[in-house]
Order: structure tokens, then C-alpha cells, then sequence
């Protein structure tokens, strides 16, 4: 069973910097493109970044496309978020998310990373 663990959540303020990791076990990590997601007060969970299976960053929102930078590893199956210049509206608990190969959306999901940026 594949299992997504986040972390590097936390408090901070506005102009810091913040780098969320994902730890992936239990599956092939190399079949995997990857994403992370956000889901912000209005409980919409949206894409924030996506990578592909060779490590091509897919996909930025344009909130922080610049800001934002998504990498893996497929050597330490993990995926990363590195995140500059962090805003109050980038307040959010942020999921990792893992989809199959020959599939259309994400299905594997971790439990999510709260991270909250103070004015």
C-alpha cells in the first residue's frame, strides 16, 4: 500500500521562506507523477504545483508560479515544495499527492501539512 507522509509545515511570517517534503513508501515512486495541492479557508483544494515521473516540473499555479519550486528525488522517494516569499494567502494545509501511471487524476493522497503565513 502506497503511503504519503508531509512535513515541514508551521508558522511563519510574511516574506519567509518554507520547504514542505513528502515522503513516499510502500509502491514504485518512479511511476508516480506528483503534485502538491492546498486547501485554504474556502476548503477548495487546488493544484499548486505539479512534477512529472522524470523530475520535469508539469504545472504552477499562477499565484505561485516564481515563488514556488517543486523537485523530486527518486532516489530517496520523496517530493518537494520549496517556497519563497510566502504571503497570508498562501495560509493552507498542503496535501501531497501521488497519480499512477495510465491514470487521469491523483489518487494517493497524504494527510496534509498545515502551514499558516502571518502579516
Amino acid at each position: 500500500q502506497v503511503q504519503l507522509v508531509e512535513s515541514g509545515g508551521g508558522l511563519v511570517q510574511a516574506g519567509d521562506s518554507l520547504r514542505l517534503s513528502c515522503a513516499v513508501s510502500g509502491g514504485t515512486f518512479e511511476r508516480l507523477a506528483m503534485a502538491w495541492f492546498r486547501q485554504g479557508p474556502s476548503l477548495e483544494r487546488t493544484l499548486v504545483a505539479a512534477i512529472s515521473r522524470s523530475g520535469i516540473p508539469t504545472n504552477y499555479a499562477d499565484s505561485v508560479r516564481g515563488r514556488f519550486t517543486i523537485s523530486r528525488d527518486n532516489a530517496k522517494n520523496t517530493v518537494s515544495l520549496q517556497m519563497y516569499s510566502l504571503r497570508p494567502d498562501d495560509t493552507a494545509v498542503y496535501y501531497c499527492a501521488g497519480q499512477r501511471l495510465g491514470r487521469s487524476s491523483y489518487e494517493l493522497w497524504g494527510q496534509g501539512t498545515q502551514v499558516t503565513v502571518s502579516s
